[in-house]
């Protein structure tokens, strides 16, 4: 004789039933595949701006290769601080990136005393994606025609000379007062909000001298109204090669970079971040990408998540004094 199994049996077994569904269901979700959701590159810059027009670029380039989505959101504010922080609080999920520069990424945490976010350990180096070089002007009439001219003026007249900048604490600020320290120099700093309001205190002649990056100086150069005196590079950029390197302009060794890195969420999976590295440096290699970051004065760099971790510590050796020999303090 068949025996029936109780009521209380039955509804122990359906939920058995439904719990095993739910837990493969559950282990279904958790092992997709990423990236299976649209990713995000956090800009902490207005649009327009060279990290935004380098994420753009790249974005168009990836989001095919990983089938998804690639979003650029501007998060501007605090000159990078804000969209920066942003990030460094993100969950490390892999659909969260930033691009950020020298000043968020390095400079402020000797600038800011309460910075809001550690970009060294809240923050973990994807890719150095590109740079580009400041170039040092003056007015194409002020009878400085080479970098040590503009020295020797400055040892001359030493109450004479400012210098404009992008901002406090910017790589335009801050490399000129690593050349007022190997030249034992002076000259008063003079900030403005964006580049061509700094060229355009030049042009006025409210300041005698920038060192800004190319794409603002370049198009008063051929226009006859600036001279550039010096690329700030090692090397002479291929983009300018005509601009000599403050080493061949005769004065010590002295290199800066103005450059945007793309980093994660330090919780981000490395097999996630080695992907992500992977397809950004091909996106990088593709001939029509140099030729869109060409017009614009920039080089693509790329490299390993290592390479970007060793110049991000190099530059914080390198600027720490500077910065410290200024005075710069924002509380």
């Amino acid at each position: 004789m068949t025996r029936l199994t109780s009521p209380s049996t039955r509804r122990l077994l359906k939920g058995a039933a439904l719990l095993a569904v739910a837990t493969a269901c559950a282990g279904a979700f958790a092992q997709a595949p990423w990236p299976s959701k649209p990713i995000r590159i956090v800009v902490p810059y207005g649009a327009g701006s060279s990290p935004d027009i380098i994420t753009r670029i790249v974005a168009d380039k990836i989001s095919p290769r990983l089938g998804q989505p690639v979003i650029v959101e501007n998060r501007p504010g605090a000159g990078g601080n804000n969209g920066t922080s942003y990030v460094s609080k993100a969950a490390g999920d892999g659909y969260t990136y930033l691009i950020s520069t020298n000043g968020p990424l390095v400079y402020n945490t000797q600038i800011y005393s309460k910075l809001g976010y550690d970009p060294f350990t809240e923050l973990r180096p994807v890719v150095l994606a590109g740079g580009q070089a400041n170039v040092c002007a003056v007015r194409a009439d002020s009878g400085i025609t080479t970098l040590r001219g503009l020295v020797d003026a400055m040892k001359k007249e030493p109450g004479k000379f400012n210098f404009s900048s992008t901002g406090v604490g910017s790589l335009s600020q801050l490399g000129v007062e690593l050349l007022k320290v190997k030249t034992d120099t002076y000259a008063v700093h003079i900030p403005y909000a964006s580049s061509p309001l700094a060229i355009a205190a030049i042009l006025q002649g409210d300041v005698q001298f920038a060192c800004v990056p190319a794409v603002a100086v370049m198009p008063q150069v051929k226009a006859g109204k600036l001279r550039a005196l010096s690329v700030s590079t090692a090397k002479r950029s291929e983009l300018t090669p005509e601009i000599p390197t403050m080493k061949e302009a005769g004065l010590p060794e002295i290199e800066n970079l103005a450059w945007m890195a793309i980093m994660a969420p330090a919780s981000t999976p490395n097999e996630i971040v080695q992907r992500m590295n992977q397809e950004i440096n091909a996106a990088l290699a593709l001939p029509d990408v140099k030729t869109k970051l060409h017009t614009m004065y920039m080089e693509p760099i790329g490299g390993s998540e290592q390479d970007l971790h060793k110049f991000m510590q190099q530059e914080l050796k390198v600027m720490t004094p500077v910065i410290k020999r200024t005075g710069v303090r924002i509380d």
